[in-house]
């Protein structure tokens, strides 16, 4: 392999091809269907999809038995199904996503969700990365392999459409795709985060996650909040209370019931990721003012990050504006909580025992539920196989000048655990472009150019490496 001319192959494609492309999808508002439940008549899904599929087929023409299709379900959203042949033996499934998590308020003037912006090596727009990056590189790494006239095995890409949405129509999809599938070597999911922008990393765990929403009712309608105060009790202080079941209010520790035993090397590994990442580990939050880390031993932050349950409230209802709030008590009190899982941890089990929790003996005999919005399991890498570690070596050390390292993740790819069942021997890389700042699902999402090329150069050499009669040692 000739990795400068390889490279050189790759950053022309990304400058002449895949930039325009991606520039055009940033645009799309093609939202998960969990935020745009009428996905199918609004037509911005069928946009990407046409999108990514004209653009595959174009640059695949030329490639002997290569296929683009795209597999419809009645009430499911699209995937894309690509298949290139290649070398005799074991395939390799390279996954993504097309669907898109919502604008978000907070951008910067001048960039906005579906408006993509180029600021030096930065692209910002939704989507760019997470994950809509993940088809153009995944095709221009095989055609950089050809263009050398370098093996590979068969590829298959897979591209969903419900992610963002707890990966709810892939399963049925993988279900139809099974004979296709075969029994794959090598899976690679170019979803996930990057320590720093300076190496490959690789993520070896994902934590899991239930979602759902916690409703508190104490009146019919709002009243007079001098009147009610000190006979009405808050639906808020409600709210806050039974919260102090799951975790600590000072601490933010979550309870014993939703942690797991961290296995060893996963402790040494969160370790080490964090001391090679040092202050940057913070640096990739944009903390305000003087606000600090709720720990300040750094391993003990990435290990809260990859294998402790963590809880965020991402939504409030009832309450109005600060500039239209008015001296009234409000009837009801409504939390969306996100109750991240140790990997491990069974999601199912965890979110009855979260609902019992917070259902049980409400306060002031007030009207409370919790109704679970989504469930998705968490994953744990399978060992590394010794011609995997290798590759992975020689991918960042070709790609980046660095040796690669290892890390937890923090978020969730619900795709990993249904194929780490079904395809117990595969070998799994999981890595991306997420790196530092780049603020996936939140205002200013960028996709770091130089990373995303480097990505992609890694990934061809991880692909050639992949054979099933190769020895890449």
């Amino acid at each position: 392999m000739d990795f400068p001319a390889l490279c050189q192959h790759i950053d022309r494609a990304w400058q002449d091809d895949i930039l325009p492309a991606l520039r055009d999808y940033i645009a799309i508002p093609c939202q998960s269907p969990a935020f745009d439940p009428d996905w199918a008549d609004n037509g911005h899904m069928e946009r990407a999809v046409e999108l990514m599929t004209q653009w595959a087929r174009q640059q695949l023409a030329e490639l002997a038995g290569a296929t683009v299709e795209v597999l419809r379900l009645p009430r499911r959203t699209p995937l894309l199904f690509i298949d290139v042949p290649g070398e005799a033996g074991p395939p390799s499934l390279i996954y993504g996503h097309l669907d898109k998590q919502p604008p978000m308020p907070g951008w910067v003037p001048g960039r906005a969700a579906w408006t993509p912006v180029l600021e030096g090596e930065r692209l910002y727009g939704r989507g760019g990365a997470d994950d809509g990056y993940a088809i153009f590189a995944a095709i221009a790494a095989l055609r950089a392999l050809r263009a050398q006239g370098l093996a590979h095995p068969r590829c298959l890409i897979v591209i969903e459409a419900s992610e963002e949405s707890g990966s709810v129509d892939l399963p049925a999809y993988i279900e139809l795709l099974a004979p296709r599938l075969g029994e794959p070597r090598l899976i690679v999911a170019l979803d996930a985060g990057c320590g720093n922008y300076d190496q490959l990393w690789t993520t070896t765990s994902l934590r899991g996650q239930v979602a759902g929403t916690l409703s508190v009712r104490v009146l019919d309608e709002g009243v007079h909040s001098g009147d009610a105060s000190g006979i009405v009790p808050s639906s808020f202080r409600i709210a806050r209370h039974l919260l102090s079941r799951l975790e600590d209010p000072i601490s933010g520790e979550v309870i014993a019931d939703f942690q797991v035993e961290i296995p060893a090397a996963r402790r040494e590994q969160a370790w080490l990721a964090a001391n090679a990442l040092g202050e940057g580990l913070l640096h990739a939050f944009p903390f305000h003012a003087d606000t600090r880390p709720v720990e300040e031993a750094l391993g003990e932050l990435a290990l809260n990050r990859a294998w402790r349950a963590q809880l965020a409230i991402t939504g409030i209802d009832g309450l109005p504006a600060v500039a239209d709030a008015a001296a009234v008590m409000q009837p009801h009190t409504a939390l969306k909580l996100s109750l991240r899982l140790p990997p491990t941890l069974d999601p199912q089990a965890a979110s009855q025992r979260l609902k019992a929790l917070l259902e049980a003996d409400p306060p002031y005999r007030s009207q409370v539920g919790f109704t679970i919005d989504s469930i998705s399991q968490g994953w744990h890498a399978p060992p590394v196989a010794p011609w995997l570690a290798d590759s992975l070596q020689r991918a960042s050390h070709d790609a980046f000048g660095r040796d690669g390292a290892l890390i937890g993740g923090g978020g969730g790819i619900p795709f990993l655990a249904m194929l780490g069942e079904r395809f117990p021997r595969a070998q799994f890389v999981v890595t991306g472009v997420l790196g530092p700042q780049s603020n996936a699902h939140g205002p200013n999402e960028f996709l770091h150019l130089p990373t995303a090329r480097r990505i992609t150069a890694a990934l061809a050499r991880l692909l050639h490496d992949a054979r099933g009669d190769a020895d890449p040692r």
